[in-house]
């Protein structure tokens, strides 16, 4: 049996991966939107600890006949852990499980950045292959807002960090994160960074209203206003035709449980189809219909 400190998240696109938890909880854990952490305190589990975690995992696999090639290290973020655990956690890893070949991992803007170049080239050589990062936002006015706790400025320095050493950027944004006053202001600047960082993946989000987070109280203040699905569509849209790429391709993903109107392409191959769905589905959407305020009840 497989013991997780829950809850467990991971990316949609980890959902055949080996689950490895490094960390526990959050190290920044004060976006006002985020109820992923809010009953766990931060920690880096020891390596033994992590160490017997594989081990009972191996057992369980080998029991379900199951070959896994993919990991992803938990919980967010757990790039927050040291390098020299990171490292030895993946070398466990590869050495309990040879088929395992692809290596992720949930990484904030500033811990990146406090990570040196040989720090990450020592990773990449383990074997890291993808880092998710929570972009939210491209504009510092929706960053300062839902206290995300770094800069544009940052997030595009991570990133860059990221592909100097070879390693692929998932790049996760979040629709209505600036509610309806910032929203012109978040889906012009999301798209700007998305831009210059060129990752290789893209996904959306949409927020939700977690109970008893700060960004529930600011609603129940009326000093943030939730979009509706229309306008969810339209500020999609921006962001989608705002992107202009060079001689480079994002797989970009909206099919996230937080969506309701799932869609996925390549960009710039797929663009324009991508902007004739969104359209159609603006045209047919009521205008006063709201999404679920809690991600949890879908």
């Amino acid at each position: 049996m497989i013991k997780y400190d829950q809850p467990l998240f991971r990316p949609p696109s980890e959902s055949n991966s080996l689950l490895v938890q490094i960390t526990l909880g959050c190290s920044h854990n004060k976006c006002i939107f985020c109820g992923m952490y809010q009953t766990k305190k931060y920690k880096v589990k020891t390596l033994e600890e992590i160490t017997q975690d594989i081990l009972d995992a191996k057992k369980y696999y080998k029991n379900n006949a199951a070959v896994l090639t993919k990991a992803f290290l938990c919980d967010g973020d757990a790039m927050a852990a040291p390098t020299d655990l990171i490292v030895s956690v993946i070398e466990i890893i590869k050495s309990e499980f040879p088929t395992i070949t692809r290596f992720g991992i949930y990484a904030s803007a500033l811990n990146l950045i406090k990570k040196d170049r040989a720090d990450l080239q020592r990773m990449k050589q383990a074997g890291l292959t993808i880092c998710y990062i929570g972009l939210e936002s491209g504009s510092d006015e929706v960053l300062q807002l839902i206290k995300k706790g770094n800069t544009k400025e940052e997030i595009i320095q991570a990133c860059n960090q990221l592909s100097e050493c070879s390693i692929k950027v998932s790049l996760i944004a979040l629709l209505g994160v600036g509610g309806r006053d910032l929203s012109s202001l978040h889906a012009k600047e999301t798209a700007e960074v998305v831009n210059k960082v060129a990752p290789e993946f893209l996904s959306f989000l949409t927020v939700t209203v977690v109970p008893k987070t700060a960004l529930d109280h600011l609603i129940k203040q009326n000093q943030f206003a939730i979009l509706s699905h229309h306008e969810l569509l339209i500020e999609m849209k921006q962001i989608i035709k705002s992107i202009e790429l060079k001689d480079k391709k994002i797989i970009f993903r909206a099919n996230h449980v937080s969506n309701n109107f799932p869609l996925s392409g390549v960009f710039p191959k797929d663009q324009s189809h991508m902007l004739a769905i969104i359209s159609k589905w603006i045209d047919e959407c009521p205008k006063n219909t709201y999404p679920c305020t809690d991600y949890r009840h879908l």
